[in-house]
């Protein structure tokens, strides 16, 4: 198991290693070798997961020690990892495979392909670590992978701000996450997550409550919740494959994994305000999502929308079933995304969905693909979708009444803007030369597409699942078909798909060059627009707040910290020396002057004089 393990991590370090000496010049070996490593990451995963008897596996050996304090590298691979694994090895490998035929004519390859082999040895690192502060040295190489992708087109000031964005507000989050790994340690003594189980049983208070909001800052920064959700939309600026892998598959969903390592140090307070947060940006990304023009920003705001879901889920008490829609939602989302890149790829990286139209005609693989995928998140009966979405809706329902309406509000919108997606870009008439011309792609990117399909169609039944991959879901899931009223949801799960495909259909079947929503609900419009005034409340606080603070900082630092405790110090200093040396004059009556004089005050001071 270990030598498996730390092949399987490592083995994408060494491609990126091999890429960066010796083949960046070489588009084609540095691709074919990233891919090859993907593939072999697969293989790895799959044996690792489905060969060994045990359910759950660890292993550590000593990475840094000092005095009586150990610092361990080690691997825990129980369901959750196992899950995880699959998704990041197979949704991994097929995003790469994908990649071969879209970054084909990117003269930039060996950047491209390496950056994707470090972030796959970055999640990886988090997927099989067992304690907290490994987790955190992989969250920051996933953070500077993500870097890397996000600004792979750094010439253009998009990108470029982007991934800055992106790297900030991760750390905002990630500040608070080392925080709390500090408050674990100085409370439990350990940062073992199999030792912190055993230590779970404590008595909450603030300080633990505390503990637990800080670690799940790193959850807010990676998986773009409120308040630093601000990042992810932006971060479409890189390449439509890296969308799909960082900010639809596995990056984002980071966040929620780790909040499943960790959920048994929740408290109820602190549990409350995440289902509380999630599930307000489940509605709030979905009102964000309703007037977007970019096909992957619609995408982008999407997955904020289904990760806070997931948070909702959590919050509410039902980690396994956040675990499962976090599952299927990788498996939907990584074909939309990979999908939008197909369009994207044919229209001449056109990404403005009122510049496409009757695509259908032209993509039939890509559009019944995308279609599929629609469905899915839309919760269209008996699609992967369908299962994890009503269940963490029936969960809501039996335990939070409140927070069930705001996610089912949520699901209806995201049937209305997933629905409005599909129809204006693959239905009606071609508004544009580049959608006139378009063409289905090569079988290295449909072919990743009809897999992801079939994962989005049956990824959310439960034989799915052998034990190995399912063992973790097993208890919420029971008790979810256990719980009342599940009939009464499947009725309403129905209903908000239907509603939402009768207003798409009726709003969006055939449209000209502008939305008709903003033609007939202009204020509605504008104010989702706004998405509310986020960026520009921190743009107020940086220019306005921040940068003024900082100045004064940087004044008072020059002046008293600079100035006066260190040069005034060293100037007190060279004063006294230059008194010092006019004291030295080379002269023997002066030497002598000088003994008498200290003579006299030796003899002064013996006498007691002073005192």
């Amino acid at each position: 198991m270990v030598v498996l393990a730390l092949s399987m991590l490592f083995l994408p370090l060494l491609s990126a290693l091999v890429t960066l000496f010796f083949l960046r010049k070489k588009g084609n070996i540095a691709s074919l070798l990233s891919v090859s490593t993907a593939g072999g990451i697969l293989v790895l995963a799959l044996v690792l997961i489905f060969n060994f008897e045990d359910d759950v596996m660890s292993w550590d050996a000593t990475w840094f020690s000092m005095g009586g304090w150990e610092l361990r590298f080690g691997f825990l691979i129980d369901g959750p990892a196992r899950l995880l694994l699959f998704v990041v090895a197979f949704v991994g490998f097929l995003i790469h495979l994908f990649s071969l035929g879209y970054m084909e004519k990117d003269p930039a390859r060996p950047r491209y392909f390496g950056g994707l082999s470090i972030f796959m040895f970055s999640m990886l690192g988090i997927t099989l670590a067992d304690n907290l502060i490994m987790i955190f040295v992989f969250w920051e190489l996933v953070g500077f992978s993500s870097y890397l992708l996000i600004a792979h087109y750094f010439k253009t000031d998009e990108a470029a701000k982007a991934s800055r964005k992106a790297f900030i507000a991760n750390r905002v989050g990630d500040f608070g996450f080392l925080i709390g790994i500090v408050l674990t340690y100085w409370s439990f003594g350990t940062v073992n997550l199999i030792e912190l189980a055993d230590l779970a049983d404590f008595s909450p208070n603030l300080t633990t409550t505390i503990l637990c909001l800080a670690l799940a800052c790193g959850f807010i920064g990676k998986s773009a919740q409120f308040p630093l959700h601000v990042w992810l939309p932006d971060a479409m600026a890189g390449p439509t494959p890296v969308s799909a892998l960082i900010h639809a598959a596995t990056m984002v969903a980071a966040g929620i994994y780790l909040l499943l390592r960790i959920d048994f140090l929740f408290t109820e307070e602190a549990l409350s305000l995440i289902a509380l947060l999630g599930a307000v940006m489940g509605l709030y990304a979905g009102f964000c999502a309703l007037v977007q023009k970019d096909i992957k920003k619609i995408l982008a705001y999407s997955t904020l929308s289904q990760l806070g879901y997931m948070a909702a889920a959590f919050g509410l008490g039902a980690p396994g079933v956040a675990l499962f829609h976090l599952t299927t939602h990788a498996f939907f989302k990584a074909l939309m995304f990979l999908g939008s890149g197909s369009v994207i790829h044919s229209c001449h990286h056109e990404q403005d969905i009122f510049n496409y139209g009757g695509l259908r005609q032209r993509m039939p693989i890509t559009a019944l693909t995308f279609l599929i995928g629609v469905l899915a998140i839309s919760g269209v009966n008996f699609l992967s979708g369908y299962f994890s979405k009503d269940a963490i809706l029936l969960w809501a329902y039996n335990f939070n009444l409140p927070i069930f309406i705001i996610l089912y509000s949520g699901a209806v919108l995201t049937s209305v803007y997933m629905f409005r997606l599909y129809f204006i870009t693959f239905e009606g008439y071609s508004r544009s030369e580049n959608a006139k011309h378009a063409k289905e792609n090569s079988i290295l990117m449909t072919g990743p597409l009809v897999i992801l399909a079939l994962l989005s169609i049956f990824g959310g039944y439960f034989s799915f699942y052998p034990n190995r991959l399912g063992s973790y879901l097993v208890a919420d899931l029971s008790t979810v078909s256990s719980l009342p009223n599940h009939m009464w949801m499947v009725v309403l799960g129905t209903a908000a798909w239907i509603i939402g495909l009768v207003f798409a259909r009726s709003f969006y079947w055939k449209v000209e060059s502008t939305d008709p929503l903003a033609v007939r609900f202009p204020t509605f419009f504008e104010i989702c627009k706004s998405k509310l005034f986020f960026d520009e409340l921190y743009r107020f606080y940086i220019n306005k707040i921040q940068d003024p603070a900082a100045r004064f900082l940087e004044v008072m630092e020059l002046l008293f910290i600079s100035g006066l405790m260190v040069r005034g110090a060293a100037g007190m200093t060279a004063l006294f020396s230059l008194l010092a040396k006019a004291c030295y004059v080379g002269k023997i009556h002066a030497y002598a002057f000088w003994f008498l004089i200290g003579t006299l005050g030796f003899l002064i001071y013996s006498a007691g004089l002073f005192e």
